[in-house]
């Protein structure tokens, strides 16, 4: 370029490096109906590059005067014949930044030279023949008002984005609305991640969320040029990147919509505190496994792979703890925890407001945005969820424990590292837990874990939804303090299975119908006696001791009991059908 157009290079458009905003491309300026009317055709190169401008030019020296981004209108009436000036004007255009050339044929060349489109094509550089004549003026005009018209739009799209995503920032949207918002702008996946690249929340749009998310963490890692990122940052402070998938072009930028998403999820993280991703993640992966809210097994896998809770080649467990009698607080009752020492997990109590690794030295590192801490912030699985004094909860640390147990021992469970999964839902809170192959729930987590339940453990994303309902039931069973396990419960487990099932229902409500009759109009506890006599089948004063009555009341009972259901209850056979029509009927 001469000397004397470097001062203008710092206010100089150049030739964009992907889709500008507003712009039209060579193919939509080909469409304007002076063009047409030449009957244009395109020889070489790619036509979606932007127009910034339109320029009309038969000087060979034309290559100095443009900025970059121009379409060229030429009739080559003053370029060279030669091919090997030809080859040279083509490569100082393309060096220019030109869009593309459009040649008028008739006037310098009847037909397109061969050296002219062998260089366009070997610089993928748009060249479109006329065959007829046509208004440079008309073509300028026409071209030019495209250009203003989609620069309106790219303005009036970004107040619009402006306005919206305000709006959601004053109106405390929560985070899933404005990526929602985000995706539907652009009619693309948007993915909110966290530092570790797990996935935080995400809408897939028109794809499946298996398609958009399989093996996520190590797709975002490799920085895939086609995938538009912004960090989601404020006061020096980064805690993820939103992603938005290729999509079509939007008027105001791709980037200019997660710019303005990101900053509304930025102030939305300053409000909600630390522990507000992990608590979406986990309270969203929960309420989506219990609610099936997927459309494919594969879709909940890649949504919960992706948000750093492993399945494949793992051994997965569901707990289920009724949370009447916990004493969670609202920072630990959502968490999404993992451990390398398993014995140091403790779900019921633990409440990583961020997403923690402990190692053995009691080191912590928080994907959820404050990078390395040694002893950092956070909660730690074992401690007290979020921790104001800074010092964390590690494996063999003080951490609270209700019930005054203090240090929790640290050691391996099974050799692998635990990863857990919990919310609470209701009055009960969901664990999943996922271990290293052939490990099993370490004796100290299931010992904190209180009354409820807990699975067999389960090889496959399948297994592990189908056991859910299970041991969701079979936690209904437990007594204060009980945790009863399915593996021991055969029958508590046939029931859970069947609990769909109307015969069941029909069964429970046969057998047991007198006496809930007769408990609903005396305010009586048939019921409850005859729990403790299935639970003690041949040991009256077992069952009398957990009826909490006296021998001669418990035989009281036990009369009016076989003399209501016209039972024998001294038999294997209508014990087992009580019991399993107790199972059914629930607590």
């Amino acid at each position: 370029m001469p000397a004397d157009r470097l001062d203008f290079i710092a206010d100089r458009t150049d030739r964009p490096e992907a889709f500008e905003p507003g712009l039209p491309t060579v193919a939509d300026a080909l469409e304007v109906a002076s063009l047409q009317a030449g009957i244009p055709e395109v020889l070489a190169g790619s036509v979606d590059v932007p127009v910034r401008w339109v320029h009309v030019s038969d000087s060979e020296r034309v290559a100095a005067l443009l900025d970059g981004g121009e379409l060229l209108l030429t009739t080559g009436a003053g370029w060279p014949g030669g091919a090997d000036a030809l080859t040279r004007l083509a490569d100082e255009l393309a060096d220019a930044g030109l869009a593309g050339i459009v040649l008028e044929l008739g006037t310098r060349f009847a037909v397109v030279p061969p050296a002219l489109v062998a260089a366009c094509r070997a610089r993928d550089l748009a060249l479109v023949t006329l065959d007829r004549e046509v208004k440079f003026v008309t073509v300028t005009e026409e071209v030019h008002r495209r250009i203003i018209a989609g620069q309106v739009e790219a303005l009036q799209e970004r107040q619009r984005l402006h306005e919206l995503f305000t709006g959601l920032s004053l109106r405390g949207a929560p985070v899933e609305i404005v990526v929602r918002e985000t995706a539907r702008a652009l009619g693309a996946p948007v993915v909110l991640e966290d530092l570790a690249h797990e996935v935080v929340f995400a809408d897939a749009a028109d794809r499946t969320e298996a398609e958009v998310l399989a093996s996520w963490t190590s797709r975002s890692r490799r920085l895939d040029a086609e995938w538009t990122r912004v960090p989601v940052a404020a006061r020096g402070t980064r805690w993820g990147e939103l992603v938005a998938l290729p999509g079509p072009p939007h008027p105001a930028g791709r980037a200019t919509v997660l710019e303005q998403a990101a900053t509304a999820l930025a102030l939305s993280r300053l409000a909600d505190g630390e522990g507000a991703w992990s608590r979406l993640r986990a309270e969203g992966l929960i309420a989506a496994v219990l609610g099936e809210r997927y459309t494919t097994v594969a879709d909940i896998e890649a949504r919960l792979e992706a948000s750093g809770f492993p399945l494949r080649g793992r051994a997965l467990h569901v707990a289920v703890v009724r949370r009447e009698t916990t004493t969670a607080t609202r920072d630990d009752r959502h968490t999404m925890g993992r451990s390398a020492h398993g014995s140091g997990v403790n779900p019921r109590r633990s409440a990583p407001s961020v997403q923690i690794v402990t190692d053995p030295l009691g080191r912590s590192a928080d994907p959820g945005g404050r990078g390395t801490v040694p002893g950092g912030r956070g909660a730690v699985p074992g401690g007290r969820g979020a921790d104001p004094t800074g010092r964390g909860a590690v494996p063999g640390g003080r951490g609270a424990v209700p019930g005054g147990r203090g240090a929790v021992p640290a050691g391996r469970a099974g050799g692998g590292d635990v990863r857990t999964l919990s919310a609470d839902i209701g009055e009960e809170r969901i664990l999943l837990v996922s271990l290293a192959a052939g490990s099993r729930i370490p004796e100290s987590l299931l010992a904190e874990l209180g009354p409820g339940a807990v699975g067999d453990p389960c090889a496959s994303t399948g297994e592990l939804l189908a056991a859910i309902p299970v041991v969701r039931r079979l936690a209904g069973q437990a007594a204060p303090g009980e945790l009863l396990r399915v593996a021991d419960r055969p029958l508590a487990r046939l029931a859970a299975e069947l609990s769909g099932d109307h015969r069941l229902q029909e069964h429970s409500a046969r057998l047991l119908g007198p006496l809930i009759r007769h408990d609903d109009a005396t305010d009586g506890d048939l019921l409850r006696v005859l729990r403790a006599i299935v639970a003690h089948p041949g040991n009256r004063t077992a069952a009398a001791a957990a009826s909490h009555l006296s021998r001669s009341v418990f035989y009281q009972r036990l009369t009016l009991i076989a003399d209501l259901l016209g039972a024998d209850l001294d038999d294997g056979e209508t014990l087992s059908a009580l019991h399993l029509a107790l199972l059914a009927h629930g607590r």
